[in-house]
């Protein structure tokens, strides 16, 4: 493409960027497809009681794809930004069909090995694509627009299997779903999606933010900015990790059926979608640090009153404003990022930070399951709480600019 012929913004680029947000609500649907399910399909199918064991797939599946997030970002350039989306698509399609015939627990592993590998691959190229086609302006309502797809397609998926599996049984039948979002995925972006290099050279020749030295320890530790927002990228997926993996246990605990868990697990990934339409758009006019604090506040304070709870309407509302704090963070997250580094090193900056962002699954398993393992599930769940206002604070105290007023990052 011809970058005298390319111009960047929303407006200019819209029917584009509306297939772009549409894949996403495909991308997040696979992970849909297994947030109310598995930890039930481990204990039903395969007999597994441990909570550290279910919590497995949890692990391999932040770790995959905090993995395949640094090098989607590193080869985004190299490969372009549809050759990598395709291709997470293809590793999509397997999935469904492993999990309908697995014959042991290591065959879950594997899939999810693949689902991380797939969703570092195909949600960081959709992501990286729409700043691309943006340009400065709309950032924060750009990535409010992408995580509100994939995060709505998330929650009503995750209900979707659950009401399947209520009335179906846990297998085969709520993985069908996945078969047809992973096909019809791979199927439009090989027939509509177009690459955005050309995007990224036509906005280089413009732009004057001065270039990191070293990206990946900028993002990760030197630069205020960005290693504030890092932290609380993994801390955030941290809790997320628990409440996928714990969540559904205590509610069975509880004897809430599957559709009744579909429904509370649903709820707080769907506000979570539904709210980054209006805080996106948010991050673009307030100040990102305000939203970034109270965000993650919010969802600490949630996540600690959820072992007082026991009704079904208490326990709806914990994960509403766990879903409200989450879309404060999440499209602000990326919008600073893209405000605080060059066009050039963007996708990699946003690689660093979804390495770290998505390894924040792994460690909120891992802590999580052994923690309700040795002390009880509750325990597990104060700790997590704790260490979400832990990183509120950090917010507050480290991150440049004011808590209270719009500011530019530094």
């Amino acid at each position: 493409m011809n970058t005298n012929s390319v111009k960047l913004g929303l407006r200019e680029n819209w029917k584009q960027f509306t297939i772009l947000v549409i894949i996403n609500g495909f991308v997040g649907g696979m992970i849909g497809m297994e947030r109310t399910i598995i930890p039930q399909f481990a204990e039903e199918e395969f007999g597994i009681a441990s909570k550290t064991a279910i919590l497995s797939f949890i692990t391999v599946f932040g770790i995959t794809k905090a993995i395949a997030n640094y090098y989607t970002g590193r080869l985004a350039n190299r490969f372009g930004r549809k050759n990598l989306l395709l291709f997470g698509w293809l590793l999509a399609i397997p999935i469904p069909f492993i999990l309908i015939y697995a014959g042991s627990w290591n065959w879950v592993i594997f899939a999810n090995v693949l689902l991380g590998i797939s969703q570092g691959l195909t949600w960081s190229s959709t992501v990286v694509m729409k700043i691309d086609l943006v340009g400065e302006k709309n950032r924060g309502l750009a990535m409010g627009l992408n995580e509100f797809a994939g995060y709505l397609a998330v929650g009503l998926v995750a209900f979707l299997t659950g009401y399947v599996a209520n009335k179906y049984g846990i297998a085969p039948y709520p993985f069908y779903i996945g078969i047809f979002i992973s096909v019809i995925g791979f199927v439009l972006t090989a027939l509509w999606v177009k690459d955005t290099r050309a995007f990224v050279h036509k906005e280089n020749a413009t732009d004057t933010t001065e270039e990191l030295k070293n990206v990946f320890m900028e993002s990760t530790f030197r630069n205020k900015t960005l290693s504030s927002v890092t932290q609380a990228g993994l801390i955030n997926n941290l809790n997320d990790g628990m409440i996928w993996g714990l969540l559904p246990i205590l509610l069975v605990s509880l004897d809430y059926n599957h559709e009744n868990i579909g429904i509370i697990t649903a709820i707080y990934p769907t506000v979570w979608g539904i709210g980054q339409l209006f805080t996106g758009k948010m991050s673009d006019n307030y100040s990102k640090k305000a939203m970034l604090f109270w965000g993650m506040l919010a969802q600490g304070l949630a996540i600690l009153l959820i072992p007082f709870s026991v009704g079904f309407y208490l326990l709806v509302s914990l994960s509403v404003i766990l879903g409200l704090g989450t879309a404060l963070v999440y499209p602000t997250f990326l919008s600073t990022i893209a405000q605080t580094t060059s066009p050039g090193q963007r996708a990699e900056s946003i690689g660093t930070f979804r390495l770290w962002r998505d390894l924040g699954y792994a460690f909120g398993a891992v802590i999580s399951g052994i923690t309700a393992d040795f002390f009880g599930i509750d325990h597990a769940i104060f700790l997590i709480g704790a260490l979400t206002i832990l990183s509120s604070m950090i917010i507050k105290f480290r991150m440049p600019g004011s808590v209270f007023f719009k500011e530019e990052m530094t």
